[in-house]
């Protein structure tokens, strides 16, 4: 092959193992926030271990004295097969090992090591065709901007249309692809062939039935994950949505955690959303931030008197499954498709503001968040969010406010409870016991303490299947083990919440 072209060759590889490397070293963090939780820490540990791993495989390519060519060729096909397949054995092997963070951080070392070991064999390999200068530039360059192409393609493209495990088995393709164009177009250099071009060949083919097969094989280690049946499995660009039946059970899982049972959701739902509503005075206006299932529309829409509900959640992929699946939509008695609801799917954090320049006001909110697992999350249990949201309630509104279990969890529920005392708010904590979870907490909070106090509630709507007087009014009753205890407040910039609930609920992982 003529220089021009051996050039040319080489430095479209740079670009395409520089995309290759960071979208490995994406889907690992990505897939360790979907299963481990806390996004920040997972994405921090992976990039960490992943970077020091690219250094030890540049300080182990000193150690390659001979066949250059050979060696990249090898190292190609091996980040092939272990980045291809990352995303597979991760999503299998989550609940089948022992240690999932030393599968997770062996597999991110190990490609890490691998990719460090890239670039240097690459810049040896080059090092005769073109000056030291024109070398470093063009390398560097190239290998920026495929890290740019990488970063932009991920949340865009490849996880939306592709998901995870496609994705992996995709850029494990074009991994092989690098190694064999190479073993094509420098077979000149080297000596002995066959048993790389076996290695390239057998590498490509595994790929490629693993992207066809995709589906299948995320399906089949879903399954294994949940050991439910999987009817519905989808990456949106902000979670995986997994939905799962057994029998007439129905479950939601949103990156591995259950939000609900349709056995037994009916308790959560009708103790979060019916007190906060018969303790508002003729509620017309209700704002729901989360509840994308449409679960706590469903019983908002159960009180007359609601002329209009906002629902405010990010991710539109599920709104859409919960208004269209013909499996989710009785569940939620179609309350996504009424005609008294609107739905804006943004983040609350950030649509409190648009909320606050359009005058909006609500008579009643139902707070439907996940855990505060993570940062993205706690600013959403904080005064911040708290001072936002008061900008757009009437006066004599009441919130409720969905706040993990006062039992496993005790420190992270009366967190929530200082910090909404702390913004103003005066509150009324209550638990039901939900058995697909527990012990669970909630909070009835409103910015007229006074108010809130001295409210008698309304009567409670017919036809529900849990809530009564007798158990609307025991919830507000704490045995000792549940009892408040100092716990600090919530502020963007300390984000207590979020460790108190890596700690409290790291004791049952």
């Amino acid at each position: 092959m003529e220089s021009r072209g051996m050039r040319l060759l080489l430095l479209a590889s740079v670009f395409t193992i520089a995309t290759c490397g960071l979208i490995y070293e994406l889907i690992a963090g990505t897939l360790a926030s979907y299963l481990l939780g806390d996004s920040v820490t997972q994405f921090s540990t992976v990039i960490g271990v992943y970077l020091f791993a690219m250094g030890v495989g540049s300080w182990i390519s000193k150690f390659v004295k001979k066949d250059v060519l050979a060696t990249f060729v090898r190292v190609e096909f091996l980040i092939s097969l272990i980045g291809g397949f990352s995303a597979f054995i991760l999503f299998s092997l989550f609940d089948q090992v022992a240690s999932f963070r030393v599968l997770l951080y062996s597999m991110v070392f190990l490609t890490g090591s691998l990719v460090g070991l890239e670039i240097p064999l690459l810049l040896r390999l080059l090092k005769d065709e073109l000056r030291f200068e024109d070398l470093v530039s063009r390398v560097l360059s190239l290998d920026y901007i495929g890290a740019l192409a990488a970063s932009l393609l991920f949340p865009l493209v490849l996880v939306p249309k592709l998901g995870l495990v496609r994705s992996a088995f995709l850029f494990g393709l074009l991994n092989a692809g690098v190694g064999l164009l190479a073993l094509h177009f420098l077979r000149d250099q080297l000596r002995r062939q066959r048993g790389l071009w076996f290695g390239g060949l057998l590498s490509f083919s595994l790929l490629i039935t693993g992207f066809i097969q995709a589906d299948r094989l995320q399906a089949w280690a879903e399954r294994a994950a949940y050991n439910e049946n999987v009817i519905f499995a989808h990456s949106s660009p902000y979670q995986r949505l997994v939905l799962t039946r057994h029998r007439d059970d129905l479950r939601l899982y949103l990156n591995g955690n259950l939000q609900f049972s349709s056995r037994d959701e009916y308790r959560y739902h009708e103790s979060l959303v019916h007190p906060v509503l018969v303790r508002s005075s003729t509620p017309k206006h209700v704002l729901i931030l989360g509840g994308g299932d449409g679960l706590a529309a469903r019983e908002v829409l159960r009180h007359p008197t609601v002329e209009t509900i906002t629902l405010v959640d990010l991710d539109s992929e599920m709104t859409r499954l919960f208004a269209q699946h013909p499996l989710l939509t009785p569940l939620n008695q179609g309350s996504l498709n009424s005609p008294k609801l609107h739905i804006e799917n943004a983040d609350a954090f950030t649509w409190l503001e648009e909320a606050i320049g359009r005058s909006l006001r609500f008579d009643a909110v139902i707070i439907d968040f996940p855990d505060p697992s993570n940062f993205s999350i706690g600013k959403l249990y904080s005064t911040s969010f708290y001072e936002k949201l008061r900008r757009v309630l009437r006066p004599e509104a009441v919130i409720s406010i969905q706040c993990t279990s006062p039992l496993a969890a005790r420190k992270s529920f009366w967190c929530i409870e200082e910090t909404l005392r702390a913004t103003g708010y005066g509150t009324l904590p209550y638990h039901v016991y939900v058995p697909s979870f527990g012990e669970w907490g909630f909070i009835l909070a409103s910015p007229s303490p006074a108010f809130l106090s001295g409210v008698t509630p309304g009567p409670l709507p017919a036809g529900l299947r849990y809530l009564t007087d007798e158990t609307h009014l025991a919830a507000f009753q704490f045995p000792p083990d549940m009892a408040q205890l100092p716990a600090g407040v919530n502020r963007l910039n300390n984000q207590v919440l979020v460790r108190h609930f890596e700690e409290e609920w790291g004791r049952y992982e």
